[in-house]
């Protein structure tokens, strides 16, 4: 045994001794390699365990950058990562945790163009994003290259796991996440973290059953979550499963081949709404000060933080078409905690005014809005 094959064992070493585990097993998650898409709340603990267990090659896709609102659930990170690419500073910090093994950054968002160069390298894949069209992008993607997909996501206090497009013998044809979501949700309808909150241990604690579902899937040890979603509740430590099944009828607008794929665009698809209504912070601040503007607030009554520095209208998005009346301004600006409701209710307002009112959205919301917190309009 050479230094390299000692320092290797001694590794692993409490994993290997499992009488149900071994060495074998170990070698097959070092052959093996797995792409983490979202180095977020949930990708943080699944990079973090897949890199201590030792799986080979470790690929990390995430365009976005740190933020302060990221660190007490992204524990990867800390405030020095502020600004920086989340893929990139994973694979910085993961290569201290373990160096023995490959780490791959992309530092892109994932679309049509790039998803199949990407996935098509790795044997498994994890989905850690937090909207709708990067879920059904990614997916699709994975059904027609034939890759295993374990699948997060979470809320609140909850949180949800499954294994979907595994092919084993008790399924005859292996779940996908449109049998789970036939048709996405209106734009909006569900919040993602920036806009409902979650406790952060709960991606955590998700985060850490994801991994195993990974290591299960390479390794052959145990029962996976195929065909079944595990719901987890962290108020209460209530734990259910809900058994899932083909759904031909939801799998009609699935692309049939990549040519069909790369035609698809999944922001339309799940009602991603106009970004030319987006406006900055320095834009809406000389607004609000030339006046003649109807700020609407377009979140839950009681959401925080708070806008206390200029007047503002609550109209929450669910009640904004029955509450036309009360905008009477000739700029309408919409805001609400990260930008995404915001941007739909902007849609809808511009279909019901037309061109006589102007109407924008807060890009980013309240919570990427440097003069809520640290100035005032003056």
């Amino acid at each position: 045994m050479t230094m390299n094959e000692a320092n290797t064992y001694d590794r692993y070493q409490r994993q290997i001794i499992l009488p149900d585990f071994g060495v074998g097993r170990q070698q097959k998650l070092m052959r093996a390699k797995v792409l983490v898409i979202g180095a977020g709340g949930l990708g943080c603990p699944v990079l973090q365990y897949l890199a201590a267990a030792g799986i080979g090659t470790i690929g990390i896709a995430d365009d976005d950058l740190v933020s302060l609102s990221n660190l007490h659930r992204q524990v990867l990170f800390t405030v020095h990562d502020i600004g920086l690419n989340k893929a990139e500073r994973a694979l910085a910090v993961l290569e201290q945790l373990n160096p023995e093994i490959q780490y791959i950054a992309y530092p892109k968002r994932l679309t049509v163009e790039n998803a199949f160069e990407i996935i098509g390298d790795y044997d498994m894949v994890v989905d850690g994003t937090d909207n709708f069209s990067s879920r059904y992008l990614i997916n699709d993607a994975c059904v027609l290259m034939k890759k295993p997909l374990v699948f997060g996501a979470v809320s609140r206090f909850e949180g949800q796991v499954t294994v979907f497009n595994y092919r084993d013998d008790a399924h005859d044809e292996p779940v996908n996440y449109r049998d789970l979501f036939p048709s996405p949700p209106r734009a909006g309808e569900i919040s993602n973290c920036a806009e409902a909150g979650v406790l952060g241990v709960v991606p955590g604690i998700l985060g850490v059953m994801m991994a195993n579902e990974v290591i299960k899937g390479i390794t052959g040890m145990g029962t996976l979550l195929n065909g079944r979603l595990l719901t987890y509740n962290a108020c209460n430590n209530q734990v259910y499963e809900l058994a899932l099944q083909v759904n031909r009828d939801a799998r009609v607008s699935m692309p049939a081949d990549k040519k069909e794929f790369m035609e698809m665009d999944y922001d339309c698809l799940c009602g991603v709404g106009d970004k030319g209504f987006e406006i900055d912070y320095k834009t809406f601040s000389e607004l609000v000060r030339a006046g003649d503007i109807a700020v609407i607030d377009v979140r839950e009554a009681g959401e925080v933080p708070a806008f206390d520095k200029f007047d503002v209208v609550n109209i929450p998005l669910h009640q904004l078409s029955r509450e036309l009346s009360q905008i009477q301004a000739g700029i309408v600006v919409t805001v609400c905690q990260s930008g995404q409701r915001s941007l739909v209710a902007a849609g809808e307002l511009a279909s019901a005014f037309g061109n006589s009112k102007k109407i924008y959205s807060l890009k980013g919301g309240v919570l990427q809005w440097p003069l809520l917190h640290k100035k005032e309009l003056s």
